[in-house]
């Protein structure tokens, strides 16, 4: 054996040992997963990833090869989080709630937290028209807008471990509600008037509240589209003076409840 084929054996004898270290390394985030959820334990803990990545640090700060093991690592660590996310959840989280009520954040947050894919009703649709919602309203009217909301939903039911954030109005058609439940666990994001006042007065993308931003005109279009968000939802979650974390940790609580995890 001349030296090329040498070095050659050894990398394959290297890459049967990181094969066999990620699968173990693997199993070790399912047990922590069935560990948390069996003692009723935080999902997710921001301080304990840090710790990881500080760990990390530390251990390749002298390295020659330290980007490249960074980059590797940055991939092992979303493989965990896609782990976590396919421990927990075989359906997709659909969002729904009022204007304000968290949505974007909230999602953003789950997305995020277990490399989900994302999908904003809104901007989805807003790409694919190539104009803004407002716009669409005032070109061809809400019938037109909603039609494209109920046809999104319906292509999305095809994947799964997929975050949807739903405008504020998608749950009026109750053809879109069963489209929800094909594939995904309805959770109602709710906050009060005033909380949804000051979360969303100072944005220029809510057509429905043209002329009517204020808290008692939002108080009662919620009030109207109340019986429609309770009956489409699985869970609820009030978002009023709650971090995101709170939020998603209460979210996933629920959702493990409903699932009798």
């Amino acid at each position: 054996m001349n030296d090329l084929e040498m070095y050659r054996e050894q990398l394959a004898i290297c890459d049967d040992k990181i094969i066999d270290a990620l699968a173990e390394r693997n199993s070790i985030v399912e047990k922590v997963m069935s560990y948390k959820e069996t003692y009723g334990m935080p999902i997710i803990v921001p301080a304990q990833e840090a710790k990881q990545r500080q760990r990390l640090e530390e251990k390749i700060k002298d390295s020659r090869y330290r980007d490249e093991i960074e980059e590797v690592f940055q991939s092992i660590f979303r493989s965990s989080r896609r782990i976590r996310a396919r421990k927990l959840f075989s359906y997709n989280i659909v969002l729904i709630g009022f204007m304000g009520s968290g949505k974007s954040t909230v999602s953003d947050y789950l997305s995020s937290v277990f490399d989900m894919k994302l999908v904003e009703m809104d901007q989805e649709i807003a790409d694919r028209q190539g104009m803004s919602i407002p716009d669409i309203f005032a070109a061809y009217g809400e019938e037109y807008f909603r039609n494209l909301e109920t046809e999104l939903l319906r292509e999305l039911q095809s994947g799964q471990n997929c975050v949807i954030s739903c405008g504020g109005g998608v749950v009026l058609r109750s053809e879109n509600v069963a489209e929800m439940k094909k594939n995904g666990r309805v959770v109602l994001l709710t906050a009060s008037p005033e909380t949804i006042y000051e979360r969303v007065k100072d944005s220029d993308d809510r057509p429905i509240l043209e002329g009517n931003k204020n808290v008692d005109f939002i108080a009662e279009l919620m009030e109207k589209r109340r019986e429609k968000y309770e009956a489409a939802a699985d869970i609820v979650v009030r978002t009023d003076d709650k971090t995101v974390l709170q939020i998603c940790e209460e979210l996933i609580s629920k959702l493990m409840e409903l699932e009798g995890k």
